[in-house]
């Protein structure tokens, strides 16, 4: 496969993971204001979505209205919901030919109902429907590509794509929750920093199943170790490397070449394998979740270079 190819389509389906990711974002900034009042808690979720700064030279002070526009339609903000499923859309043109018309349809489709429903700003009583839309959207892009498509290179970048944004993702919301999301140290396990925590749950769609696995007493320890080492949740970090991991083997295989990031991918597991939540945060959530971050973006880099995305 051209790099070219290989670059469109892992960069299509990290948007299209990114933008759901956002409008699960926006949403928990919602729940998480009706246990806190300001600012900060918009603050933190902008943080996490690594969109503060931009916000912080383009409009200032932070009010939930500017931070929701910002997030969902901002031009200025590239990683908007509005500007990531443009992109999508941009990359999935260019990869026109390697795609199933399910999932090219699937594709436009959210852009044009996206940008339809984020022509103008979103009122405050029109967003939860307009969240719940985007995600139905982008769910069908993925419905489409586990239906339609062949389980060759093509569906392998697409999947890295897919799991290298969502493993991102949910390392983020865990280092934000514990080290900016917080009022003070003295609420950790406290009834608000447990309220925090089942938002955090809900952030990733992870609720119904974290009852499933653990009932429904909630705490910190129990949803960390739900949302890093869990071998069945499709938004833990050891989900995602896993699949990661698989589809760069499957790549090897294929090209019978295996390179530098199947050997990151298969270091970032083993840390994730080798401990068990406790050990986790004896050594700190913190300094864990960065060192798991760093891996991310370094095989995400490595990934563009073994595959010659640019060339």
């Amino acid at each position: 496969m051209l790099g070219k190819t290989a670059n469109g389509l892992y960069w299509m389906y990290r948007y299209i993971e990114r933008a759901e990711n956002s409008s699960r974002l926006i949403e928990t900034g919602q729940r998480i204001g009706l246990t806190r009042s300001g600012s900060m808690e918009w603050g933190s979720i902008m943080q996490t979505a690594g969109v503060a700064e931009g916000y912080a030279a383009h409009r200032g002070e932070i009010t939930q209205d500017q931070a929701v526009d910002w997030m969902l339609r901002d031009k200025d903000n590239f990683s908007s919901v509005l500007c990531s499923i443009g992109e999508a859309r941009q990359n999935a043109r260019m990869v026109r030919t390697a795609l199933t018309t399910d999932v090219w349809e699937a594709t436009n489709a959210c852009y044009m109902r996206s940008k339809e429903m984020l022509a103008r700003k979103v009122s405050e009583r029109d967003l939860p429907n307009t969240l719940k839309a985007i995600r139905q959207r982008t769910a069908l892009v993925r419905g489409a590509t586990h239906g339609t498509m062949l389980r060759n290179d093509i569906y392998d970048f697409a999947r890295i794509g897919t799991f290298l944004e969502r493993a991102d993702n949910t390392a983020r919301i865990l280092d934000v929750k514990y080290y900016v999301l917080l009022p003070s140290v003295f609420s950790v396990g406290s009834s608000i920093d447990n309220v925090q925590w089942e938002t955090i749950l809900r952030s990733v769609s992870a609720s119904g199943g974290f009852r499933m696995a653990f009932g429904g007493q909630v705490n910190a320890r129990d949803i960390a170790q739900f949302l890093i080492l869990d071998r069945r949740m499709p938004r833990s970090l050891y989900f995602c490397v896993s699949k990661i991991r698989d589809n760069l083997n499957y790549l090897a295989a294929d090209y019978d070449t295996r390179t530098t990031a199947n050997d990151i991918a298969d270091n970032l597991a083993q840390r994730l394998s080798n401990h068990d939540i406790d050990q986790i945060f004896e050594y700190g959530l913190h300094q864990y979740i960065q060192s798991i971050l760093g891996l991310i973006g370094e095989l995400g880099q490595q990934i563009e270079q073994d595959y010659r995305f640019y060339v």
